[in-house]
């Protein structure tokens, strides 16, 4: 597959990165030298030093034989136009990354459709998402729900009234038990477990299971004493904190703390229809978050552009007594930090970005997938075809590559654990975990 990527920043490198696994053949442009000598050295690819809207510089670059064309530059009105002259010129398919809400109005999209825009990437949209996904439930560091929560996978911070520490998996995740564990991080090393594995203390532990046995989850890893999420505390007005609470449940009391008091304003007009409250501080003031009623909050959530910031802010809220934490950290190098600092939830919406665009260059049936950034794995929802691979012999004799798993499966709308003797038929959902392995050798068993 010929894909071109213009812009070398945060979302276009972190694309690179995952599509540069798959051995493509990619080409990036950016007018910037520096930022495509950084991207140039770390990854395979081809770099093009030239301006994004240079129609001459898409012709060198191949634009009539590609088959994805990505534009993700800062400039929403760049990629836009850039994805109508890359269709223009042959792309076959165009991806724009944009930063207004008003173009994912569906009768909006269809009309950019038409022009040559086939997909939108609004990474504010789906950072909110994340966001909402991870204040569910105050024990758990992220969730991520398939088919309606017909299977829901868990992230969970292990610790000191855990149950199932220190056994082998084997014993604790059989045919008949509710749950398995997919993936484990453990200090900077990320573990697809086999039966020999055990869980250990301060582990980060992903369990897949089907809704009803998330109670059951919660008592065995000891979490039963956290409360729910009821009242929110986010610190930062821009666009993610505004598309979040949008999308957030009705019974969630929230309380928005920005500093500029122009945003203010303008965040009670884009909120109005909410009961959302806006408060012109600083969402570090100790005296400030007191009075607000931090210590009946349970969960605080920094969504400033500033990374240090929002690190700061959260561990603040963690000594005031807040159990569920939220940082949006967009710089990758800081998120090893954050994470050893116990923050909790960390989100990176250009990773999110990246990983959905990655989505729509596999060959095979793929409803989803995520980049867990915390665990370095990847996580993505299969739809095998008719006498594909993966549905001719059970899992345990498919010679599933080392650093795969399945964790799951939905089929006629019912989720389902998958052991070794599991069966998949074609049409199923099948929930794939991978780390360190390309994923077009994942493909290649449901197509």
């Amino acid at each position: 597959m010929k894909i071109i990527i213009t812009g070398a920043y945060a979302i276009g490198t972190h694309l690179a990165r995952l599509l540069s696994r798959n051995h493509e053949d990619i080409t990036i442009i950016d007018k910037d030298p520096e930022r495509l000598a950084q991207i140039g050295s770390d990854y395979d690819l081809l770099t093009m030093e030239a301006s994004p809207e240079s129609i001459r510089a898409l012709k060198e670059a191949g634009i009539a034989h590609t088959d994805l064309y990505i534009a993700v530059t800062p400039d929403q009105s760049v990629n836009m136009n850039n994805c109508i002259l890359a269709k223009a010129l042959g792309a076959k398919k165009t991806v724009a990354r944009i930063d207004n809400s008003e173009y994912k109005a569906p009768e909006t999209e269809e009309f950019i459709n038409r022009l040559g825009v086939d997909s939108l990437i609004y990474p504010e949209a789906l950072a909110a998402k994340d966001i909402n996904s991870g204040l569910k439930m105050s024990w758990v560091r992220q969730r991520w729900d398939v088919h309606n929560g017909a299977l829901v996978m868990l992230g969970i911070k292990l610790r000191e009234g855990c149950e199932i520490l220190n056994q082998p998996l084997r014993t604790l995740c059989g045919p008949q038990d509710p749950y398995h564990v997919v993936a484990i991080k453990r200090g900077g090393e990320t573990i697809i477990p086999g039966g020999n594995d055990e869980l250990k203390l301060y582990d980060l532990a992903y369990f897949m299971t089907t809704r009803q046995y998330i109670p059951y989850i919660r008592k065995i890893v000891g979490k039963e004493h956290y409360v729910d999420v009821k009242n929110v505390m986010i610190m930062g007005g821009g666009k993610t904190a505004v598309n979040a609470v949008r999308i957030m449940p009705k019974y969630m009391d929230v309380k928005i703390i920005e500093q500029n008091a122009d945003r203010c304003d303008r965040l009670n007009e884009l909120l109005e229809d909410s009961d959302t409250l806006v408060i012109n501080g600083d969402g570090r003031d100790i005296a400030l978050l007191t009075e607000e009623g931090i210590n009946n909050t349970q969960a605080f959530v920094a969504l400033t552009g500033n990374a240090e910031t929002n690190i700061l802010a959260c561990l603040t809220a963690k000594r005031l007594g807040v159990r569920k934490t939220v940082a949006m950290v967009e710089n990758i190098d800081y998120v090893s930090m954050a994470e050893s600092l116990d923050i909790g939830t960390i989100i990176n919406k250009k990773a999110i970005a990246a990983s959905r665009i990655y989505q729509m260059m596999l060959d095979a049936d793929v409803m989803n997938v995520t980049f867990l950034m915390s665990a370095n794995a990847d996580v993505a929802e299969f739809i095998p075809k008719e006498d594909s691979k993966i549905t001719r012999k059970p899992v345990k004799d498919l010679g599933l590559p080392q650093g795969m798993t399945i964790g799951g499966l939905v089929r006629d709308g019912e989720g389902m654990l998958v052991s070794g003797n599991t069966q998949i038929q074609a049409g199923d959902s099948v929930m794939v975990f991978c780390h360190s392995i390309n994923m077009k050798k994942i493909e290649k068993f449901f197509i």
